[in-house]
């Protein structure tokens, strides 16, 4: 093992579904007490009307994480609406005790001056972008899932800051301010009866002609696909690549974490980790199209 994949850590995304307040704590709490992972994201990223109903549970699952031993980071929203929307923003980042990530340039402007890293809603894709959030205080990226692996070794290559790659996980695609999911029920935004809490993994979309094609979640798009990238984790490690994000699913976190530490630490066959996880979520395919600069609902073998 070399030293890179030694030091390779593993990160939990933040959850981009409306799961019950409940079910959200008791992943968590598992996830502290058991899965192999370094850091894990909380926060609400998505819609702020799902904001309330974890506000007074966060306390507690940030305690389970750190006494387990790994590092909590709080995110933010994806997409600021509002002035009301703002404020929210800045009393979430107000506590000093907590490392953040924003996903807009709104809320990493708040956390001008104090260490926090750039979530991979943030289009960061030269040094230049890299070099201007790192002198506002970022000290570590998750690039765009959208990002090719040549341009991510350069940004890695760079030094200017830690990187982490999105290796597992539906791919957000774009978030708007509408709700496609409430209007799929024919409800309004201002009433949507939360029915995007229906679907764990967010609700499939199909072509005219019946094909999944993507998938909604709320105001959010995002592919029907799932990004994984177990084969590609060795070119990763070459290129000076320290993190690896997973991006949460209705599925056993414990074993999608625990496959992965083997990749990084070259004890698990990457196609093992395929051949397991192809269709893990709503029977859904892996893809890697980004990776390789292809479309990225394709899966390309890795030479």
């Amino acid at each position: 093992m070399n030293t890179v994949a030694k030091d390779a850590k593993i990160t939990l995304g933040p959850l981009l579904f409306n799961w019950p307040a409940e079910k959200r704590r008791d992943y968590y709490f598992r996830v502290a007490d058991e899965a192999d992972v370094n850091s894990v994201i909380l926060g609400e990223v998505v819609c702020s009307k799902r904001t309330p109903f974890m506000t007074k549970l966060w306390e507690e699952v940030i305690e389970r994480v750190r006494a387990a031993g790994k590092e909590p980071i709080m995110s933010t929203q994806a997409l600021i609406l509002s002035s009301r929307e703002m404020g929210w923003m800045r009393d979430i980042v107000a506590d000093p005790g907590i490392y953040y990530e924003a996903n807009d340039i709104a809320v990493a402007d708040m956390l001008k001056g104090r260490p926090h890293m750039i979530g991979p809603m943030m289009n960061v894709y030269n040094e230049g972008t890299l070099a201007t959030l790192a002198r506002g205080g970022a000290d570590r990226v998750c690039l765009p899932f959208e990002m090719s692996g040549e341009t991510t070794a350069v940004l890695a290559k760079s030094g200017i800051m830690e990187v982490e790659a999105f290796v597992y996980g539906r791919m957000p695609l774009a978030i708007a301010a509408r709700c496609y999911h409430a209007r799929a029920f024919n409800l309004p935004k201002d009433n949507c009866r939360y029915v995007c809490n229906l679907h764990n993994d967010g609700m499939t979309v199909d072509t005219l002609e019946g094909k999944p094609f993507l998938t909604v979640n709320g105001t959010q798009t995002m592919s029907y696909t799932v990004n994984n990238l177990a084969a590609e984790i060795p070119q990763y490690l070459e290129m000076g690549v320290t993190r690896f994000r997973i991006s949460p699913h209705d599925v056993d976190i414990v074993r999608l974490a625990e496959m992965f530490r083997g990749v990084i630490e070259g004890r698990t066959d990457p196609q093992e980790v395929l051949d397991e996880t192809d269709g893990l979520v709503d029977g859904a395919p892996n893809s890697n199209g980004f990776f390789y600069d292809e479309e990225g609902l394709r899966y390309k073998v890795a030479e």
